[in-house]
């Protein structure tokens, strides 16, 4: 299980090797991965720590850099933060469908939370309409991209790496 995980090169390299992907899949569309309306491509990768626990530290760090580089100190810690809470519960999943459950609930409540609380002019309806825009795009991209990502890792017998 997750506390028995010991530090090995393998599950540091795991972690780093998605980490970085992270990073470098953020960069291209770093224009529409951030700001009210939200669609980071990177958050494939958070339904990776369905196959490993290494995943649930690389998805943070990836996400932490990302928002280092591209947003606010405050996303900085409360979106790497959504993303450690996402990843861990993703971790905890029995089955690919509620895996990919986390991170759209997660995302969706505090990151919609916090854009709504920063803005200026904050109203229920604001608050509603950046929750379901953070979870419309998360779920397109755990749901639409994440399962199948996850499944065609499964085919190749990929996610025996990650382990």
């Amino acid at each position: 299980g997750y506390y028995n995980m010991t530090i090995s090169v393998k599950g540091i390299t795991t972690s780093a090797v998605i980490a970085a992907a992270y990073v470098v899949l953020t960069l291209p569309f770093a224009s529409v991965g951030f700001g009210p309306v939200q669609f980071r491509i990177a958050e494939v990768f958070t339904v990776l720590p369905f196959l490993s626990p290494y995943a649930i530290l690389g998805n943070f760090i990836g996400c932490f850099v990302s928002n280092m580089l591209f947003s606010t100190p405050l996303d900085m810690v409360v979106g790497s933060l959504a993303t450690l809470l996402a990843a861990f519960l993703t971790y905890k999943c029995k089955n690919v469908y509620t895996a990919a459950l986390p991170p759209v609930i997660v995302n969706a409540l505090i990151i919609g939370t916090m854009l709504a609380v920063i803005s200026d002019g904050f109203t229920p309806i604001l608050l509603l309409s950046y929750i379901g825009s953070i979870a419309l795009s998360q779920f397109i991209v755990c749901f639409v991209l994440g399962i199948p990502f996850i499944k065609l890792l499964q085919r190749y017998k990929l996610d025996k790496l990650m382990k």
